[in-house]
């Protein structure tokens, strides 16, 4: 039988580093509250609504399911009754692909557009605010430290 945990590290930065990863976390996970609950309260709506109508906001041709499924990084299940819904709302519409029957392309519709500029400056807003002891300068060394990161964690990944 294998372990599956390793002997402690002697790194004394060790620690702090994993006290800088639940830090993390505990804030990453207050914002993302704050922001389901803003968009609870004044929108009617919810996160994964939000991070649907954000993805297809960048492609204005739109997207097959599985495409929209890679670019939020969930599976297809997750996103089809979100889909069902935003349509069911008009914000979004499916479309036929062109030589490809089972397949549909999934695009906002006008309406959905100007309900998700609505929704994405709000948004931008809170996010604002939830961070404003950052300065400008502060917010942008963090995020390149961040996507430093980010980066070379993809590289560690196997």
């Amino acid at each position: 039988m294998t372990q599956t945990h390793q002997t402690p590290i002697a790194d004394p930065a060790s620690k702090e580093r994993l006290r800088l990863w639940l830090r993390f976390l505990k804030a990453s996970r207050a914002i993302e509250a704050q922001l389901r609950e803003n968009l609870r309260v004044e929108f009617a709506s919810t996160l994964p609504r939000f991070d649907v109508m954000a993805a297809l906001s960048r492609f204005e041709d739109g997207l097959k399911m599985s495409q929209l499924s890679g670019v939020l990084k969930v599976s297809n299940g997750n996103v089809t009754g979100i889909v069902d819904r935003l349509a069911e709302d008009g914000l979004i519409v499916r479309v036929p692909v062109p030589g490809d029957r089972r397949a549909t392309l999934v695009r906002m519709t006008t309406r959905g557009r100007e309900e998700f500029a609505r929704q994405a400056a709000a948004h931008e807003a809170w996010i604002n605010e939830m961070l404003i002891d950052f300065s400008g300068s502060e917010a942008t060394d963090i995020a390149l430290r961040l996507e430093q990161l980010d980066k070379s964690l993809q590289e560690k990944t196997p």
